[in-house]
């Protein structure tokens, strides 16, 4: 029997070490869906629900597995649902290979069915490379430069195969003018930092007094590194979202998260260093770093596009996060006066009470701080956890005290609703012997972690560890849209747009084999986390929050927080509610201590 081209792009994949593929079936790609079935499923397809989730479960495998994934799709319609997932990937430099089909090379530009010009649809989110495969020789070179562009720029390209040419009998490029032989594989270098520059940085570094470093997920590999360089400058360590996951919360001088959904610590930080260390981050919420021209400025990061990006730095270096520390550890003198570090940790230990008590305030039915905070404690030391936009991502933020081990991501700068449980797909995938853990805002279960639930029935019994665990704020409100109409716009919330249909998200689960949990008393957060957590299938725990408890920023003050809602009074249907629990919430943070 011939080769295909889809049998040799199956098989090209597979040399490049990709064993998944996500995706959704359709008659565009009938061809390479055919050649699956003669590979024996190798590699493998991961059917989703809806392309879209497609893209976010490719998301998660590369964000959590550290390589680059595979999507697919038909023509038209099914190309077209995969956008979203890939501009996730785009703004979160991930790499995301997306495969998809097209109508026959006979119909084109004769608008027929399900024809979309595909190459200009991709063109914005996949602007490092896409391409079309039009005969049989281009293919290798076009699958190769796909899979390393990704993986080079961290980032989403796009490979399109028409119908009619995935079933054309494979070629190999020859050797003649025009052929663009093509091979598999690539060896990264550690990207050296410039010397002279290691060297006036450490300068820099070493005249400052109240040094604080920010850290993103490009330090992710490099927490010895800055461990190290964070207790020779006395200094604390602030982490980007994406980043909360490259440092862990019990070191005494992490700060923990940045930004509107950041710490107090890490907010008091930067307004009162005076000179900043940025690693491996483009956080770009410039309000919340020092003011121009109050703190002098070091940035590390190997990707040259996005250096100098934020603020005023006197030294950009373009290196490995690792091997630019190195270089800079040698260089750098242990100050020996402590007291800002003494007062950071000081700060940030009253901080960690604070949530504590915020978490533990009363609320009916449940605080859904406090779904966050006994979770803590609880943590499985290998975990993977993902958050879906929305409130919960203000509780992942700052109630998640992450010990080393512990993995976690969210849709960072796409800020998408939605990808909280395909996330925790992906990262089954990647790691299937690891627990993996979501949390979804109702509103984002509706919009598609339900149907998600039935992609998790279809595959759990493959996984080492079956543990997924899908924590819903079951509000019936679209809980951050709501403060932010309040917040930012001082209107009410718009019941309309805002209220949801009340779902029975546990009985849901439970129809499909998995565990269901119903919570509604505060007092039964922690022993539900424990059953999920011991048991033998995925589970949904289904808690009912109070929509009132306001995520309140890190700069705001308490009276800035009470004139607020009073504000909202005469206007808003749940004022006194929101009244009443943001007062209980913020004085929390002036109420004594136990000392030590």
């Amino acid at each position: 029997m011939a080769t295909t081209v889809a049998d040799y792009l199956l098989s090209r994949l597979g040399e490049w070490g990709v064993d998944k593929v996500f995706g959704f079936p359709g008659d565009g790609i009938n061809g390479i869906l055919a050649a699956f079935g003669k590979a024996g499923n190798q590699p493998k397809f991961i059917q989703a629900r809806h392309e879209e989730m497609a893209a976010f479960e490719a998301v998660g495998y590369a964000k959590y597995g550290g390589r680059a994934a595979v999507c697919m799709a038909t023509s038209g319609p099914g190309a077209i649902h995969l956008l979203n997932g890939l501009y996730d990937a785009k703004l979160d430099h991930v790499p995301v290979v997306a495969i998809v089909g097209q109508t026959a090379r006979s119909a084109m530009g004769g608008s027929y069915q399900q024809e979309v010009d595909l190459l200009t649809l991709f063109k914005d989110v996949a602007s490092d490379y896409v391409q079309m495969v039009t005969v049989p020789q281009q293919l290798p070179n076009v699958i190769d430069r796909a899979i390393r562009i990704a993986a080079a720029q961290q980032a989403p390209t796009a490979v399109i195969i028409p119908a009619d040419v995935q079933e054309l009998e494979y070629a190999a490029p020859t050797h003649e003018f025009k052929m663009v032989p093509s091979s598999v594989g690539v060896q990264w270098p550690d990207i050296q930092p410039d010397i002279s520059a290691i060297r006036g940085a450490a300068q820099l570094l070493n005249e400052g007094s109240k040094v604080a470093i920010l850290i993103g997920q490009g330090a992710r590999g490099a927490a010895t590194e800055v461990r190290e360089v964070a207790e020779l400058l006395g200094a604390g360590v602030a982490k980007a979202l994406l980043g909360k996951d490259a440092l862990p919360d019990d070191l005494p001088y992490v700060t923990g998260s940045i930004g509107l959904l950041g710490t107090r610590p890490s907010y008091e930080m930067m307004r009162d260093c005076d000179t900043l260390l940025t690693v491996g981050s483009s956080f770009p919420y410039t309000q919340f770093l020092p003011e121009p021209g109050q703190a002098r400025g070091v940035q590390i990061d190997v990707d040259p596009k996005m250096i100098g990006l934020r603020y005023t730095n006197e030294f950009n270096i373009v290196a490995d996060a690792a091997t630019a520390l190195r270089a800079l550890i040698p260089h750098l003198a242990r100050k020996q006066d402590r007291s800002w570090r003494e007062n950071l940790e000081s700060n940030i230990s009253r901080w960690w009470e604070t949530m504590h008590d915020e978490a533990m305030v009363s609320a009916n039915p449940v605080n859904p701080m406090r779904l966050f905070a006994e979770l803590s404690p609880r943590l499985p030391a290998d975990a993977i956890l993902s958050a879906d936009s929305g409130s919960s991502a203000n509780w992942y933020a700052r109630q998640l005290k992450f010990r080393d081990g512990v993995r976690g991501s969210l849709s960072g700068n796409l800020a998408t609703m939605g990808p909280g449980v395909p996330y925790a797909i992906g990262a089954k995938f990647a790691f299937p012997g690891r627990p993996a853990i979501a949390f979804a805002g109702d509103g984002a279960m509706q919009m598609n972690g339900l149907a998600e639930l039935i992609t998790v029935k279809h595959y759990w019994r493959e996984w080492v560890d079956p543990r997924l665990v899908v924590a819903v704020l079951h509000n019936n409100d679209l809980n951050q849209v709501t403060w932010e109409m309040r917040a930012m716009g001082g209107v009410p919330a718009f019941r309309e747009s805002q209220v949801l249909p009340d779902v029975d998200y546990a009985g849901f689960a439970e129809s499909l084999g998995l565990q269901g949990l119903h919570v509604e008393d505060p007092d039964d957060v922690g022993p539900a986390w424990e059953k999920a957590l011991a048991a033998d299938r995925p589970t949904v725990l289904d808690v009912r929050t109070n929509p009132d408890i306001p995520p309140i920023p890190p700069h705001a003050t308490f009276e800035q927080a009470r004139k607020t809602a009073e504000a909202m009074v005469k206007s808003d249907d749940s004022a006194w509610g929101v009244v009443k629990e943001g007062v209980k919430t913020k004085i929390q943070e002036f109420l004594p201590h136990k000392e030590g």
